[in-house]
């Protein structure tokens, strides 16, 4: 450290750290995806399940494993990837726990590998920002510069799942709220590059996505692009608001057990009448993307009917809906995944089937089943997880080219705005949110959502009873006090009230009063009171606003604590906005 401190500069130790992270960030995307490969080729060369059509009991056997995991190894359920990585960026200043490294390789690939409707993207991201975290704190990386590297963290993990440098900085910019300037620019871009190339060595030229581009762009199909983005909107709507009240459900079962055995029944069922939910779904897709939709829908209990294309547009209309459905139920049920690859398995078939409606309602209009396949990705992204540039880079580097970028744009910003303007907040960031625990780009809200209650209480405070004279709150407590306020507490630490020295000063000299009145006589309620528990910094702040007070009391579990006062905050308030933008 002190060779490093002497001879690297600390803008080329980011530049050097990038560079790792993404390496890192690569070998660990490349190695959940080929546990979950040995996994599954394991299941179908050994296991006659497949054979005889009973894979959808897989799941359950999995999501049961990783019960067993969470019982015996972790203690604890493992949290949601992109959401414990935001808290612990606003909160805990960028430090996540090591075990969260080697958990998600574990529960993932045990997820996905046997059938669960989730994706690998989010378990990479948390193993790589776990890694990138405590490779800072061993190294004694400041809380911004670690911000900026878990950002890199997750910029690696996407380039190298998807191949795709540019979509994997948009995307840690847009989620993680990082500043798009030149010196977070830079380290995305290494890290990135670092990750893809790491890809590229372990996995050669092979590609998630067998894709090749022929329909172009035509200005006649600008309206049911419109058409498109408004029905992306209505979809993400629906898969974020299913997300929730599937969750809701469950939570009503009071044990893990419980919650596995109905989500694994669910799971079983849907998997048996709509096998394309099982697993991420990646052949799903690049059958779509092939125009074979036959091989993408699979056997099912409806293959008599397949030669009817109204059938396959209602095969696809159940995929839409269930997709979600599955994903959630598999994470209610215990299952570890992530959500932006099933989301992009639901766009990827609702888009498909608006082509094949157009196509098929018998108007004359003929789109692009391929493009729409595309598009339908993009819009869901854009509307679900509220990466607008991410969808439309992502889409635009699978494709290999621009020549959808207009399409795209038209689309995916529909998409956006309608479901923005529906639904404030994120699968992702709901939660935090409404704890105002979350990281934005909005920097007076980040500076508030970064400091603590603990750091800005005063406890310096002398308390008294109600029941005191006059006579002992002015020798026990105003004598002994280098304060001019006085909070009125119960014998069990209950806060009463508030005595200010102006309340009391003009009485302070008639000893006729001091055994005569009581503390109970003189004090009156605070102007507001800060909850320890429920109060984000947002809230003190506005308290202190609107109630014009320089002091409030602070209550936790209903017992008093102490005061927060305005001139402390706002100093406080003030030394981490310097840390925050320096």
């Amino acid at each position: 450290m002190i060779w490093r401190y002497k001879h690297i500069s600390q803008k080329n130790f980011v530049f050097l750290m990038s560079l790792l992270i993404g390496l890192l960030a690569g070998i660990v995307s490349v190695t959940i995806k080929n546990i979950t490969f040995a996994i599954q080729t394991l299941l179908e060369k050994g296991i006659v399940f497949s054979e005889n059509q009973l894979y959808f009991i897989l799941p359950v056997i999995g999501l049961f494993l990783v019960y067993l995991f969470i019982k015996y190894i972790t203690k604890k359920p493992i949290e949601h990837a992109i959401p414990s990585i935001l808290y612990s960026l606003s909160k805990k200043g960028g430090i996540l726990a090591r075990t969260k490294i080697y958990y998600p390789l574990i529960a993932a690939p045990l997820t996905v590998g046997f059938g669960g409707s989730v994706g690998l993207l989010g378990p990479a991201v948390a193993s790589g920002a776990a890694l990138s975290s405590n490779l800072g704190q061993l190294l004694h990386i400041d809380r911004k510069t670690r911000t900026l590297l878990i950002g890199c963290a997750a910029a690696g993990a996407i380039s190298s799942i998807f191949k795709s440098p540019i979509a994997a900085i948009i995307f840690a910019v847009e989620v993680f709220s990082l500043d798009l300037t030149f010196v977070s620019l830079l380290p995305l871009l290494l890290a990135s590059l670092s990750s893809v190339l790491t890809s590229y060595f372990f996995l050669g030229d092979d590609l998630l996505f067998n894709f090749n581009f022929s329909d172009k762009f035509e200005i006649k199909d600008t309206l049911f692009y419109i058409l498109l983005g408004i029905s992306t909107a209505f979809a993400s709507i629906y898969f974020t608001k299913m997300y929730f009240v599937i969750i809701g459900f469950f939570e009503r079962f009071k044990t893990r057990f419980q919650k596995l055995i109905i989500g694994g029944l669910a799971i079983g069922v849907m998997l048996y009448f709509i096998p394309p939910l099982y697993g991420e779904g990646f052949g799903f897709i690049n059958n779509l993307l092939a125009g074979n939709h036959l091989e993408a829908l699979g056997t099912t209990p409806f293959d008599a009917f397949k030669d009817n294309i109204w059938v396959i547009i209602a095969l696809l209309i159940g995929i839409t809906i269930f997709k979600a459905v599955a994903m959630t139920t598999t994470f209610a049920a215990g299952g570890v995944g992530g959500i932006f690859i099933p989301t992009m398995v639901m766009g990827s078939a609702f888009g498909n089937v608006i082509a094949k409606i157009i196509n098929n309602v018998g108007l004359g209009f003929e789109v692009s089943e391929t493009n729409f396949t595309l598009l339908g990705m993009a819009g869901l992204i854009a509307g679900v997880i509220h990466a607008p540039l991410t969808a439309i880079f992502l889409i635009a580097e699978i494709t290999g080219g621009y020549e959808l970028f207009v399409p795209l744009m038209i689309t995916v910003t529909i998409s956006f705005i309608i479901t923005k303007n529906a639904i404030e907040h994120t699968i992702y960031t709901r939660e935090l949110a409404e704890k105002g625990q979350l990281l934005t780009h909005d920097k007076d809200q980040n500076v508030l959502t970064l400091m603590t209650l603990d750091s800005v209480i005063e406890k310096n405070f002398k308390t008294l009873k109600p029941s005191m004279t006059l006579g002992d709150m002015l020798h026990d407590g105003v004598a002994r006090s280098t304060r001019n306020l006085f909070p009125v507490i119960s014998d069990n630490n209950e806060f009463l009230g508030v005595i200010l020295l102006d309340d009391i000063r003009e009485f302070m000299f008639d000893q006729k009063l001091y055994e005569t009145t009581m503390v109970k006589d003189y004090m009156h309620n605070a102007p507001d009171i800060i909850n320890y528990e429920e109060d984000s910094m947002q809230i003190v702040m506005d308290k202190f606003q609107r109630s014009g007070a320089w002091n409030l009391p602070v209550i936790k579990n209903e017992k008093y604590v102490g005061f927060i006062s305005k001139s402390k905050l706002l100093t406080a308030y003030r030394r981490q906005l310097i840390t925050f933008t320096s």
